[in-house]
C-alpha cells in the first residue's frame, strides 16, 4: 500500500499541470493552451507523425517522455521560448521541480522518469530528438493556425521562429520543410515579422 500511496500522491500532484498555461493559443485563438493539454497532443502527435522520423525511434518512450517532460514547470512555470531572460534560470528551476516530484515516486519509477526527463533535455537520441521536433513543431501549428495570436502580441519575428525551431530537422527533414512552408506563408499573411529582432 505504501507504493500505491507514492503512486496517488504524485497523480494527484501532476493535476496541477492542468494549470499551468502556455503562451500558445489553441488553434481557435479562444484561450491559451495548458500544459497538460500540450503533452496530450505531443503524444498523440508522437504516434501519428512517427513515419516522419528520420531515425527509427521506440514510440512507446517518446510517448513516455512527451508526457512528463513539462511536469516540471508545476514548480518552474512555462518559461516562453522567445524570452531571453527568463531563460537564464529555467533549468536550475525545472531541475529542482524534477528532483521535488520525481522523488514522491517509488525509487525505480522516480530514476526511470528523470532519466526520462533528462534524456529529453539533452536531445542526443533519436527519441529525444524526435520528442524534441513535436516540442517545437506543435506550437508553430497553433501560432500559424490562430492567426498568429502569440507571435503578433510578442512581436515575434520569423528568423527568431526559424532559430528556434531549426532543430526540428535533426529528427525529420521533412516535417522541417513543411514548417519553413508555414512560416513564410505567416510573414506573408503578416502574423510574423520579416527579419530578426535586433
Amino acid at each position: 500500500m505504501d507504493r500505491l500511496k507514492q503512486q496517488i500522491s504524485f497523480v494527484v500532484e501532476i493535476d496541477k499541470l492542468k494549470s499551468i498555461y502556455r503562451q500558445s493559443y489553441l488553434a481557435d485563438g479562444t484561450r491559451h493552451e495548458n500544459d497538460a493539454e500540450h503533452s496530450w497532443h505531443l503524444a498523440i502527435m508522437a504516434y501519428l507523425l512517427s513515419e516522419y522520423a528520420e531515425e527509427k525511434v521506440d514510440i512507446l518512450k517518446v510517448i513516455k517522455m512527451v508526457l512528463m517532460h513539462d511536469l516540471v514547470e508545476i514548480d518552474a512555470g512555462d518559461t516562453y521560448c522567445y524570452d531571453e531572460k527568463a531563460k537564464q534560470d529555467k533549468r536550475e528551476r525545472e531541475e529542482k521541480c524534477a528532483k521535488r516530484l520525481f522523488e514522491m515516486l517509488p525509487e525505480e519509477q522516480c530514476r526511470e522518469m528523470y532519466e526520462l526527463w533528462e534524456e529529453f533535455e539533452r536531445m542526443e537520441t533519436a527519441e529525444a530528438k524526435y520528442a524534441a521536433a513535436l516540442d517545437r513543431l506543435q506550437p508553430v501549428l497553433l501560432n500559424y493556425f490562430s492567426g498568429g495570436k502569440s507571435w503578433k502580441e510578442h512581436g515575434i519575428y520569423v528568423e527568431q521562429v526559424i532559430e528556434r525551431n531549426r532543430r526540428i530537422k535533426d529528427s525529420s527533414p521533412k516535417l522541417w520543410r513543411f514548417v519553413e512552408g508555414l512560416l513564410y506563408d505567416a510573414v506573408d499573411k503578416g502574423y510574423l515579422k520579416e527579419g530578426f529582432r535586433n
